[in-house]
């Protein structure tokens, strides 16, 4: 005798060896001898194991379902009740093994209770399971389709408008992942070089730019129309000032003013944008302000932190009065300072001065001495305003005449795609005119606040790192007592939340935008920390990329770098850095090398570089 048993949700069969009212002892097909329970035994039989299995699956596959499920009422039901139904007579002992493989293998269909026992699903139970089985072979059917286009060359429109998202941010359950990552995989191509292939990335800066916008600009970087309302009528500020950027600039924050007092007297102005007057608390403008946090800058363009209308608005462009923060100075012949005196005005803007064009003119060689021909406009006052820095900077203990040159770089890109690099010396006097009057302006802005009792972003090194802090303390490396950020409000939102404060200290009928221990002022500068750090890390990846496309470019195959540590080095003349290999162990950090350039590829963001020699210093 034979048996027909269930087990681990397959049939199978076996020959009885032998039996009792628990277990049956058997010989499987294979020849293996085990125990069967008696509970998962439906059927004996005598006739041949492997044609009665054979003839029941058979005769299973010949099941109508639907027809079995229609003759099954809503109670429960045997299997062998329900093949009587749709027999219409007493079941056979092969006709009994096909019912039941056909009700197992249709679990939408009937809901198992207990051995041979079952229940019809409900209509619209079982109509939805069907429609869910049907929409995944549509499904199925779909990403087949979308694999096959991609694996010829071609991008589905679907597809194409999920780009980003599968490329920076996956939905792993979507199709349209499913499709490209299963064509990806049948391509060997890594997701990247299959989106190139396909003209869905069309360059790698574009690619970086949307993996940085999917992380930190996911509603995208356009901004809401959120209109300028009118201001208030401001004094208007007795003096003339001009601002000096770079010519790339468009958001100007700083303004400086000198009028002369007689007796070597002079009366400096620092004058910053004024948009916090603008911005009521609560309102659209300050919830983009603290979402945005501040204005990302890379080679080639930049997402302001700002709308272009509100720019236009406070930017310290020339030729009109400007609403202004300004703080002024009173300074003798022998650069001691009055107090300062703050006031909240309109300023005349009488020129933006731009470094390309005024450096030339204004540099370590020359243009620091007055002369009866100024070489342009303001520049006797520019040879003043860097003597009075650098009496600033010798005050605050920073005046290091014999200072290692140490460069700024930036990267430049051509309409033609070439890539060049410019070069500015850092503690130039240019550079030190602008440091000194922004970081007098604020010092002394944050010590308002501090003797005020009043918190804001304060930037702080009482030891260590520098940080920032709600509360101010020392900053050493600055060499001052107290120290935030306040020049830039156009471009950082620490700037924006500090001249908040700041005018409810100049006009005392304001309220400052926080108090002491505010929960959202912890927010703020845990969000504005966050985002300027990841800010920063862009714009070094993509001055990274473009470095290796100049390398490529210029068909360099020799660099000089500086050590950093182990074998992380800095390349000299390129905003760049990156590893090399077989550096010697005991090379000191910031000695220099000469490294051989083994391999460029800008499109991978890779570079082999590896150790020749030491050389010299270079002396400039």
């Amino acid at each position: 005798m034979n048996i027909f048993y269930e087990e681990s949700g397959q049939f199978k069969v076996a020959a009885i060896v032998q039996k009792n009212d628990s277990t049956y002892q058997v010989d499987t097909q294979h020849g293996k001898r085990t125990k069967v329970k008696a509970n998962n035994v439906f059927v004996e039989f005598d006739t041949p194991m492997a044609d009665f299995l054979d003839k029941a699956q058979a005769e299973a596959v010949e099941i109508d379902t639907d027809l079995l499920w229609e003759v099954c009422g809503e109670e429960e039901f045997s299997a062998e009740e329900i093949a009587t139904e749709y027999f219409g007579r007493r079941p056979g002992k092969i006709e009994l093994a096909a019912t039941l493989i056909a009700l197992y293998a249709a679990p939408m269909y009937f809901y198992k209770k207990a051995k041979g026992v079952f229940k019809a699903a409900p209509e619209e139970t079982l109509k939805q399971a069907l429609a869910a089985i049907e929409r995944k072979k549509q499904q199925e059917a779909q990403v087949e389709a979308w694999v096959e286009t991609l694996q010829q060359g071609g991008l589905p429109d679907e597809i194409a408008a999920d780009l980003r998202t599968i490329l920076h941010a996956p939905d792993k359950q979507a199709l349209t992942y499913k499709a490209f990552a299963k064509a990806a995989d049948n391509l060997k191509l890594s997701p990247l070089a299959l989106a190139r292939r396909n003209g869905g990335v069309a360059s790698i800066p574009q690619y970086l730019r949307d993996g940085f916008e999917m992380k930190y600009f996911l509603r995208g970087t356009g901004f809401a129309d959120i209109p300028v309302p009118p201001l208030a009528e401001l004094p208007q500020a007795d003096v003339a000032a001009f601002s000096i950027d770079d010519e790339s600039t468009t958001e100007i924050d700083d303004a400086i003013s000198l009028t002369d007092l007689g007796n070597g007297g002079k009366r400096v102005g620092i004058h910053i944008a004024a948009p916090g007057l603008a911005v009521a608390r609560g309102s659209e403008m300050e919830k983009t302000i603290l979402n945005r946090l501040s204005t990302v800058y890379f080679p080639g363009d930049k997402i302001t932190m700002l709308p272009e209308n509100w720019i236009t608005a406070f930017s310290l462009d020339a030729g009109a009065h400007r609403p202004a923060v300004s703080i002024y100075f009173d300074v003798d012949a022998e650069f001691n300072l009055s107090e300062p005196e703050c006031r909240i005005e309109a300023v005349y803007i009488a020129e933006n001065l731009r470094i390309q064009a005024i450096e030339p003119h204004f540099n370590a060689q020359n243009g620091l001495e007055a002369g009866s021909s100024p070489a342009f406009a303001h520049h006797n006052d520019l040879i003043w305003l860097y003597q009075f820095a650098v009496a600033l900077q010798k005050a605050r203990g920073k005046y290091d005449p014999n200072r290692a040159p140490q460069y700024d770089y930036s990267i430049d890109l051509a309409d033609d795609g070439t890539v060049s690099v410019s070069r500015r010396e850092r503690g130039s006097p240019i550079d030190t005119l602008v440091s000194e009057m922004m970081i007098l302006a604020n010092s002394t802005w944050a010590q308002m606040l501090d003797s005020a009792g009043l918190p804001g972003l304060f930037r702080v090194q009482p030891a260590g790192k520098v940080r920032m802090s709600t509360q101010s303390e020392p900053h050493i490396g600055m060499g001052v007592q107290h120290y935030g950020w306040f020049t830039s409000p156009l471009r950082r939102a620490a700037d924006y939340i500090n001249q908040k404060q700041l005018t409810s200290l100049i006009l005392p009928e304001t309220e400052p935008l926080f108090r002491n221990n505010d929960a959202e002022l912890f927010a703020a500068l845990r969000d504005f920390d966050t985002a300027y750090a990841a800010y920063a890390d862009f714009q070094r990846q993509m001055e990274s990329y473009w470095s290796l496309v100049y390398l490529e470019q210029q068909n360099l195959k020799e660099l000089t770098a500086t050590l950093l540590k182990d074998d992380l080095v800095r390349i000299e003349g390129l905003p760049m850095v990156a590893r090399a290999t077989g550096i010697p162990f005991d090379a000191l950090p910031k000695s220099q090398m000469k490294l051989a350039v083994a391999e460029v590829d800008s499109d991978k963001q890779f570079v082999a570089l590896n150790y020749l020699k030491a050389v010299a210093p270079v002396v400039v």
